[in-house]
């Protein structure tokens, strides 16, 4: 391919840009019609078919699996494509032995004709399934030692292994698959995105530390001593800085940092759509991302979404416990704290006469059948969100009050308070209630988390997909110290004055949008803040000094003094996106080169140890480890 300079044109220096830069795009395409000539390949596998009958072509991959059928050998060779099936018979006597020779994973070049396989032997299982190839000629380019795990076929193999071998384990197919679509997502965004007017700029990864929610991953400056850089947990402060500069639509896919406790769906690495916009509101900028994701549905999966229903922060938490509810499960939380004010049970009268406390039940349909044991499961299973128990009802027979309903509390309950609880949530004979007692936060985690488990053990899922927005969130939570602390981040507009900010900081709300999808948060954005003296009320508000401010943020404080627009945007988790889409059950299936769930890169052996003279140019000094005694 390098020697297609030959064939480059001589533009005259005096030419106009737009003609000079419409012979060099003519002069790519010609360059890459040459360039096909010269690769080793003339076909992927997977792309074979039916109007390639009769043709010679020339395949590159990997022998996926080998057999030998009484004298005729087939070869089924991989690419990142799929599989295409090779015979090779005694005819040709020094292929036939070549192909003998081979094993599963050596690098092959192939040469041979495609034809139709005979009529009953066509696999519809691969996309070549109706076609084979006669191999005329074989090329090992490299031959393989036996791979860790088996690659013909899925193999339950542990994660570990899998990722201490990620360049084998994404041979696998339905790796490929995921990573293609990635791909596919990726472009389909990119598109969108370009067509609407948004400009793809890049951001530094190298900048300082700001208050994100997680802690910063910190990086040593050889240069000045004492002083360390940190990676992005977001773009938000350049991306805002860009439209102080005027840019109007920004996007980004981009890579993020956080140190931090891993789970299913995290990584201390992440890639985010990042989007940006000026002058639109929360609806214009919903509206734009709602068409990107819907386009993006149907263009890779073919999924054409109904309705995203809005709903505000308050409600999904009333309904649901959860600030991104998962709406094919038809389950909700019902609040009877008014019922059980009186009773002299201090389990359900503590928590229901405290205003920061909260008493659900949840009803499930059919549920009353479940043995003591699985109660016992679901006990232990609300018991890692803090919950010191889950009381139930079993709902036998309403109509024989206390005596047709099954419990240890009913005895504690007054029947008609009991008679109002089982009405209001509609109990029925045969159902099942639980109930959550205790502060707020715990019973609507608790319920919230149980209402996911309860939805999906008994198939309760009444759709595939079920996109929806949460709007209207609190601009601050508590903390267990009493301080508030900012929900999004301290960037984000509240939805009223500064003075009405500072004086009542724990009722305001911001103007904060998240797309929730199947109880998984696609993304997250709001309108920020774009006037100077805003921005210094919330800082007030989170405790921070006018003196940390302008340490910390000087440089946005002064960008808001000269001329900021307003505007907002939106961060789609791209690996969150991809997982969902895929159907993987992590993360790390859809990433190429994840790390585990302690933050590690087993394959590389990340993070590794740096010799003295390094730490000495760095100005560290590593404190000695205790030994052991």
């Amino acid at each position: 391919m390098l020697q297609l300079q030959k064939n480059r044109v001589n533009l005259p220096p005096g030419m106009a840009p737009d003609k000079r830069a419409a012979l060099h795009a003519a002069q790519r395409i010609e360059d890459s019609r040459e360039a096909i000539t010269t690769m080793m390949r003339s076909h992927y596998c997977g792309q074979l078919n039916e109007s390639l009958d009769g043709q010679e072509i020339t395949l590159c991959g990997w022998v996926h699996r080998r057999r030998d059928h009484g004298g005729v050998i087939f070869l089924d060779i991989r690419d990142r494509e799929g599989l295409a099936q090779v015979v090779f018979d005694p005819d040709r006597a020094e292929t036939f032995a070549a192909a003998d020779r081979v094993r599963s994973e050596y690098v092959v070049k192939i040469t041979g004709k495609v034809r139709l396989r005979p009529a009953g032997a066509g696999n519809a299982n691969m996309a070549s399934g109706a076609i084979e190839v006669l191999g005329y000629a074989l090329e090992v380019l490299n031959e393989a030692e036996t791979p860790p795990f088996p690659l013909n076929e899925y193999t339950d193999v542990g994660e570990e292994t899998r990722l201490r071998y990620r360049f084998i384990d994404l041979r696998r197919p339905e790796m490929a698959a995921k990573l293609k679509l990635r791909s596919s997502i990726t472009t389909s965004i990119r598109r969108y995105l370009d067509e609407n007017g948004f400009l793809d700029v890049e951001t530094p990864i190298l900048t300082r530390a700001t208050p994100e929610g997680a802690r910063d991953y910190l990086v040593p400056s050889r240069t000045h001593a004492g002083s360390f850089f940190a990676l992005p947990q977001s773009p938000q402060l350049f991306k805002q800085l860009l439209m102080v500069a005027g840019f109007d639509r920004y996007y980004q896919i981009a890579k993020c940092f956080r140190d931090e406790d891993l789970r299913a769906d995290r990584q201390p690495e992440f890639t985010q759509i990042d989007i940006e916009t000026s002058f639109l509101d929360e609806a214009d900028i919903m509206g734009i991302t709602e068409k990107m994701i819907r386009q993006l549905f149907k263009e890779v999966l073919n999924v054409e979404f109904a309705d995203f229903p809005h709903m505000t922060f308050a409600e999904a938490m009333r309904r649901y416990g959860s600030d991104k509810p998962d709406l094919r499960i038809p389950l909700e939380l019902v609040d009877v704290a008014d019922q059980l004010q009186s009773v002299d049970f201090k389990v359900f009268s503590g928590p229901a006469n405290d205003p920061k406390s909260r008493v659900a039940a949840l009803r499930v349909p059919g549920g009353a059948s479940m043995p003591r044991s699985r109660i016992d499961e679901y006990t232990k299973f609300v018991g890692i969100y803090g919950a010191r128990g889950l009381a139930y009802i079993k709902v036998n027979q309403r109509a024989n009050g206390v005596e047709g309903l099954q419990s240890p509390i009913v005895k504690n309950i007054p029947l008609d308070n009991l008679n109002v609880i089982l009405d209001r949530v509609g109990a029925v004979d045969g159902d099942i209630v639980f109930f959550g007692a205790d502060k707020a936060k715990i019973v609507s985690e608790a319920l919230g988390a149980l209402r996911i488990k309860l939805g999906h053990d008994f198939n309760l899922l009444t759709c595939e997909w079920a996109p929806m927005w949460v709007v209207d969130f609190p601009m601050f939570e508590e903390s267990d110290d009493g301080s508030l602390t900012s929900l999004h981040h301290p960037f984000t507009s509240p939805s009223c004055s500064a003075a009405e900010l500072e004086a009542n900081p724990a009722v305001a709300l911001s103007r904060a949008y998240d797309m929730v999808l199947n109880g998984t948060e696609l993304g997250g954005g709001s309108i920020r803040i774009h006037d100077k003296g805003m921005q210094q009320a919330v800082f007030r508000v989170l405790g921070i000094s006018e003196d940390e401010q302008q340490e910390k943020f000087g440089f946005l404080l002064d960008a808001l003094k000269y001329g900021a627009p307003p505007h907002g945007g939106l961060a789609f988790g791209l690996d969150r996106l991809v997982m969902l889409m895929t159907g993987a059950q992590s993360i790390r299936e859809v990433i190429a080169f994840p790390k585990t769930q302690s933050a590690a890169c087993v394959m590389t052996q990340a993070p590794g140890v740096v010799d003295a003279k390094a730490l000495r140019e760095l100005h560290i000094r590593l404190r000695e480890q205790p030994k052991a005694e």
